[in-house]
């Protein structure tokens, strides 16, 4: 159980609680943050740690000067910083420094693609734009659909594995919703891929920030081949991401970016590739962002993410329970099953466009949401029902609202008091429509 005392220790390693931000009376309020699906705010000791370090900071792998040397070690031991987090192992997997999530997937679209025999990669309904959009133009792309609550439906997973056999290359698949946070059973896919001979990419930028991750053995039927997750989604904002998979992969072929740090040799006529991962690591690398990720996971692993789990469950729980009798509210996903969710919620209220509701939050009550379609279209439009009549008529008229959500999101640090704010904003605004309809212009 997460007691005030420990939770407030929690609330004070993270920057910027306290901010004020003004309204729209022009009057000043204490910001509640619940965009963190979106972004986290750094902790304290990142900000700390990287003004500690900034007299010390010196190109790495280039120089012999003792400062050159001190950033080169930093940087390289964190990697195994990284590995030790999310359980993969060094002697087997390549840790490659890439700038978020995005990046991360895109390597390995390239890495996997082979432009004389088309491939497999099976996605899914539920996937943000990320994990879709990088492998439309190498590979035949097939989506596993979702059920009526936006879950995923192994069965047609494993009908699909069956129907293009040893085509299928990759299955690709969220660790857990942007959307809905519905948690995808990483672990059992994993057995079902490789059955098949399918190797697994999990896109973890939702999921590592909340939840013990293990890529487990290769010898393991459920390991996990590549796991991508991003700095900026725990509490490490400063552009650094990661991209964790077999070294087989990353070890013979040149890079898709290509420069200073990925060679061994060059000349006119020729070149010979450094070893990865750093020929995966064009240019000068971020040591700044590593120092605060390390940084980061040293905080996360201190905290304990079993701990993190369990207390931002609490509040997910807590949330749905006051949310629901909100009039005219929905609420998407699999609200029942709550041991099956990070910190997510989707709503909408009947009537109100969802730009209009986060406006009035943040002008009212200095409550950040995200409201639109959350990079993930395809599984937005499938939870809204829309049918393809609806989809071409919106691409149509691109400049009117698109229909959309709300998401709230929770981090380590929100509490259940900010959570009241929100709901009781919410049913103002539900008992109000016509009053907010005229006084905000959706977004």
């Amino acid at each position: 159980m997460i007691n005030k005392a420990l939770l407030q220790r929690w609330r004070d390693k993270v920057v910027g609680l306290d901010t004020k931000v003004p309204l729209g009376n022009g009057m000043m309020a204490t910001s509640i943050n619940f965009d963190n699906a979106a972004t986290t705010p750094p902790f304290k000791a990142v900000i700390k740690n990287i003004c500690n370090f900034a007299p010390w900071y010196s190109s790495i792998h280039r120089g012999a000067g003792y400062k050159s040397q001190l950033s080169s070690n930093i940087y390289e031991m964190a990697r195994y910083k990284v590995s030790s987090f999310v359980k993969a192992n060094p002697s087997v997997h390549d840790i490659i420094f890439v700038k978020n999530t995005t990046e991360a997937i895109n390597k390995v679209a390239y890495r996997l693609w082979d432009a004389n025999n088309k491939k497999v990669i099976l996605c899914s309904d539920m996937e943000h734009h990320s994990n879709d959009l990088p492998w439309r133009d190498k590979y035949h792309v097939d989506y596993i659909c979702i059920d009526n609550k936006g879950r995923l439906m192994l069965n047609d997973l494993e009908d699909k594995l069956q129907k293009y056999g040893d085509k299928v290359v990759l299955v690709t698949i969220a660790g857990a919703s942007n959307v809905t946070g519905h948690i995808n059973p990483i672990h059992k896919i994993a057995r079902i891929a490789h059955r098949y001979g399918a190797k697994l990419l999990v896109d973890g930028a939702q999921l590592v920030p909340h939840a013990s991750v293990d890529m487990k053995p290769f010898y393991s039927p459920e390991h996990i081949d590549f796991l991508t997750f991003s700095g900026h989604k725990m509490y490490a904002p400063f552009g650094i991401g990661i991209l964790i998979g077999p070294k087989e992969i990353f070890k013979e072929g040149a890079p898709e970016f290509t420069g200073g740090g990925t060679v061994k040799a060059v000349t006119h006529d020729f070149v010979c590739w450094a070893d990865s991962p750093n020929k995966e690591e064009a240019g000068t690398p971020n040591l700044m962002g590593v120092i605060a990720l390390s940084t980061a996971i040293d905080i996360l692993t201190a905290i304990g993410m079993d701990n993190i789990e369990v207390y931002e469950r609490a509040l997910i729980r807590y949330a749905i329970r006051r949310l629901a009798p909100i009039p005219n509210i929905q609420l998407y996903g699999d609200i029942e099953n709550i041991d099956n969710r990070v910190a997510i919620i989707s709503f909408n209220i009947k009537d109100l466009p969802h730009g209009l509701i986060a406006s009035a939050l943040s002008y009212e009550s200095a409550i950040s949401v995200r409201s639109g379609c959350f990079c993930a279209h395809p599984y937005i439009q499938k939870l809204l029902g829309l049918s393809p009549e609806d989809i071409q008529k919106q691409i149509k008229t691109i400049k009117s609202p698109y229909a959309g959500m709300v998401r709230v999101s929770f981090g380590l640090y929100n509490t259940k008091e900010e959570i009241d704010i929100l709901v009781d904003k919410l049913w103002e605004i539900a008992l109000n429509p016509d009053r907010y309809k005229d006084k905000y212009r959706p977004i």
